[in-house]
């Protein structure tokens, strides 16, 4: 009887064939540019700039200051709070991109927390005024004052959560793993730290991977080293994740295990 012929697995990006098993490698993509921290600084000031005319706006609605008869005092109140947000969110992204280019010295602990906590302090003026005025005015309705108080507080939580940075870098951990890495690093579009190695157990699941420098991984938002890559490495005194590098097991160890 003869023998079922096997099957030509092809893979549809590159056309070359590929033995069944076999695990497809990451598409790599060179990463961007650094970017001008400077340049990022000063537009995000403007956003926040045009957040606060914005709420000022809001605030000549809530008196009477300024009224559109074309649109019920309410929607334009609601406007001028969807504006403010978008300004305030914006801007603190911008804000973030350059404090991971050009981070702030932890020398100084209050000021690296002003330095990273801006964009929330700016969330919170363009937002906790306005709140604290239409609870306190009683020349407006009740409908538009409860329904303008909630729109105002959910895009206090929006701005304000979205404005945190969950990853502050300080100067000197930036110089610390500049100086110890000098080789390209990996990382994944939603992963939160670089690697040292594209073919690290932790990006077993990545179809695309993004190559650059330790400046251009942080630059990026991955300010962390994988643990399981320091601990391969035998990297100390760069700031990593939390994941606990005593669970690291080497592949050879698996395979022998096997």
């Amino acid at each position: 009887m003869a023998e079922p012929k096997k099957k030509k697995i092809v893979d549809a990006t590159t056309g070359e064939e590929v033995s069944a098993g076999s695990k497809k490698k990451p598409a790599m993509v060179e990463a961007a540019p650094v970017g001008n921290a400077t340049g990022l600084r000063v537009g995000a000031i403007i956003l926040w700039v045009l957040a606060f005319a914005f709420e000022i706006m809001a605030l000549l609605v809530l008196f009477g200051k300024v009224q559109w008869n074309f649109m019920p005092q309410l929607y334009q109140l609601i406007l001028f709070i969807v504006l403010d947000l978008a300004c305030v969110i914006i801007g603190s992204q911008l804000w973030k991109k350059a404090n991971h280019i050009k981070p702030a010295s932890e020398k100084n602990p209050t000021l690296f927390w002003l330095w990273n906590n801006m964009g929330v302090i700016v969330a919170c003026l363009a937002f906790v005024p306005l709140i604290i005025l239409i609870l306190t005015n009683k020349d407006v309705d009740k409908k538009t004052k409860t329904i303008a108080t909630i729109a105002a507080v959910i895009a206090l939580l929006i701005a304000g959560g979205t404005s945190v940075d969950y990853n502050p870098v300080s100067q000197e951990q930036q110089q610390a793993a500049m100086k110890a890495i000098s080789d390209d690093v990996y990382w994944s579009p939603f992963g939160k730290v670089y690697h040292t190695h594209s073919d690290c157990q932790a990006l077993n699941q990545s179809e695309q991977l993004t190559y650059g420098t330790v400046e251009q991984a942080i630059a990026a938002g991955r300010t962390r080293l994988c643990s399981f890559c320091a601990k391969r490495d035998a990297i100390s005194g760069v700031a990593t994740d939390n994941v606990d590098v005593s669970d690291y097991i080497p592949e050879e160890a698996v395979e022998e295990a096997a």
